[in-house]
């Protein structure tokens, strides 16, 4: 299974700042411990410095994860606050096939709420669901309603 950490980095700061980035290491032990054979696709790692970039390279990072989401299985997405750049990343993974699971306090943002197939209160809660399977159950159980759906029609 390749999941994409999709998640707040900048959010709406207006200087060049991040939002704290320690969710992605909890996110990825999480699933490295209870998914075998897991890939995690982090964004944020190799690129910890890239609100320093110059355009050029920073154009290219921005696109290439927003096109990285198309060849996911699973986006999940980490959104305590509106985040744009996650949205995307969300919109690319739905529009493309990827499951799309959002932790997120933000139940009734249209973004969030139309764009994710599942989604948790809490990384606790979602721990909880890895630990006991249930998030591999609901996985299987969305890919197989997606594949009757494009099926359908």
């Amino acid at each position: 299974m390749k999941i994409f950490l999709a998640g707040i980095m900048q959010g709406s700061y207006r200087e060049m700042e991040l939002h704290p980035q320690e969710y992605r290491l909890r996110l990825t032990e999480m699933l490295e411990k209870y998914i075998p054979g897991v890939e995690v696709y982090d964004p944020f790692r190799n690129h910890e410095n890239s609100i320093h970039y110059s355009y050029e390279k920073g154009k290219s990072v921005f696109l290439g994860h927003n096109y990285l989401c198309r060849e996911m299985d699973v986006v999940l997405a980490f959104v305590p606050e509106a985040s744009m750049g996650t949205a995307i990343e969300m919109w690319e993974g739905n529009q493309n096939g990827a499951i799309v699971v959002t932790v997120t306090p933000l139940k009734t943002n249209w973004a969030v709420k139309f764009l994710s197939h599942h989604l948790y209160d809490s990384l606790t809660e979602l721990e909880s669901e890895l630990e006991s399977g249930k998030f591999l159950e609901r996985m299987e159980e969305i890919r197989q309603n997606l594949s009757k759906m494009r099926e359908n029609g």
